[in-house]
């Protein structure tokens, strides 16, 4: 009984995280524990923890810095893998590697998905010889990650710093929501940046999140706080089947949020005229069922989430409120990416095209913009899943083909009755 007691103690203390001061720090920045954030995330009493005792005879490194294990989401299995940033500002040890490679094992033989919580400063120097370059070391973690990519769900939490080659782990996800104020990656610092190159900038200029989701394209969602990051994982699993073998999930269908009956109104007959394409996807799609990813990168391509009739979809469409929704180099490696994500988990795809077709210029050539359309065009010829084109107005030059058009087999091509397409615009 003694021996019992002893262990639900130490439990205890390694469930408690670090040091008060550190738990006070984050509650300034309104950050949440770790464990927390695990409970917003999972279904109620659905967490079962492993390895909570590593690296206890250490003393101050409960858990070593990351909680890892399995629960629930509307009922159906996860794996989670959280850095306990009161713990040594979350940074990687030995076991922490340990524990996280073993997550990994365990979401692949579950065939579940993996959401990696990620709030880390980055490898212990002191740790480095026994984490860093074995074949067990952190190599093999991301390893992992490109084996499992497109075989079961990876999705990045990112709540604070993801540095150096830590910042590998949301890259290698499909997809990172990512909360304004506090969540960065970088492969260098500010400081290392003045010191090596002498260039001098801030953390939220170089790494922050809203850079990452507006300017490079590495976040997919911008969220104001934890518990909104913490929904929209829920929301965005809901839609995607637990590995690329499973079922897609089904729910009740609801009719769109709007008739189609207005459609000729919505969208004018003069090319030169600018709409809005989201209140066509909103007239096609279940009432409040569109996930938009990347909504404030390369703006001139919707890419996200849906249901018709209950079902999940994709929807890629051209937004004519941006540039005029011509393609270049960030929106076709927008459109690329988030194609090879419905494909690999079994998404039919639904093109809305009203395109001038792929942007022209020294600068866009420079920009590799005939590399960056061959891309999307080949995620296109590539895709498996049942696609649907409808051009809504035009489709003109290789735009057409980017957007899945006669050639490239798609199950239908439909066309609004005043629809052009054309080699040019007129």
């Amino acid at each position: 009984m003694k021996r019992g007691k002893d262990v639900e103690e130490k439990l205890q203390k390694v469930r408690a995280g670090g040091d008060a001061k550190y738990h006070e720090k984050a509650r300034e920045r309104g950050k949440l524990f770790c464990r927390d954030r695990i409970a917003r995330l999972l279904d109620e009493g659905s967490f079962v923890e492993d390895a909570a005792l590593a690296n206890s005879l250490a003393g101050d490194l409960p858990a070593d810095g990351v909680v890892t294990g399995t629960g629930r989401i509307n009922g159906r299995g996860v794996c989670v893998m959280a850095n306990d940033s009161t713990v040594k500002a979350g940074s990687w040890g030995a076991r922490t590697v340990e524990k996280i490679l073993r997550i990994q094992k365990q979401a692949e033989r579950l065939q579940v998905p993996l959401v990696y919580m990620v709030d880390s400063a980055g490898a212990r120097i002191t740790d480095q010889i026994q984490m860093f370059p074995g074949r067990r070391g952190a190599g093999l973690i991301f390893h992992n990650q490109v084996r499992m990519s497109g075989m079961l769900p990876q999705l990045c939490l990112l709540f604070g710093p993801s540095a150096a080659g830590g910042a590998y782990i949301p890259a290698f996800c499909d997809v990172v929501f990512m909360v304004e104020g506090n969540a960065s990656m970088y492969l260098g610092s500010p400081r290392m940046a003045e010191m090596v190159i002498g260039q001098k900038t801030t953390l939220e200029e170089m790494g922050g999140a809203k850079m990452h989701c507006s300017v490079s394209g590495c976040g997919d969602l911008l969220a104001k706080s934890e518990p909104e990051a913490i929904e929209a994982a829920r929301t965005y699993l809901s839609y995607l089947p637990q590995s690329c073998e499973g079922e897609l999930p089904v729910v009740d269908p609801v009719p769109p949020a709007a008739s189609c009956d207005d459609l000729e109104e919505l969208i004018p007959e003069q090319e030169n005229k600018l709409f809005d394409v989201r209140k066509v996807v909103e007239r096609i799609v279940d009432a409040d069922s569109f996930f938009q990813i990347k909504r404030l990168f390369a703006g001139e391509i919707l890419t996200g989430l849906a249901r018709i009739d209950g079902r999940p979809v994709g929807i890629v469409a051209n937004q004519p409120k941006v540039k005029g929704g011509v393609l270049f180099v960030d929106s076709a490696d927008k459109a690329a990416r988030f194609i090879g994500l419905c494909d690999a988990f079994g998404l039919p795809l639904v093109f809305l095209a009203d395109v001038p077709g792929f942007m022209i210029g020294k600068q866009v050539e420079r920009e590799g913009i005939i590399r960056a359309g061959a891309k999307m065009i080949m995620a296109v010829s590539s895709a498996t899943v049942p696609r649907i084109s409808v051009i809504l107005r035009k489709a003109y030059g290789a735009g057409l083909y980017a957007m899945s058009g006669p050639g490239f087999e798609p199950e239908a091509t439909l066309a609004l009755p005043s629809a052009m397409i054309a080699v040019m615009g007129p």
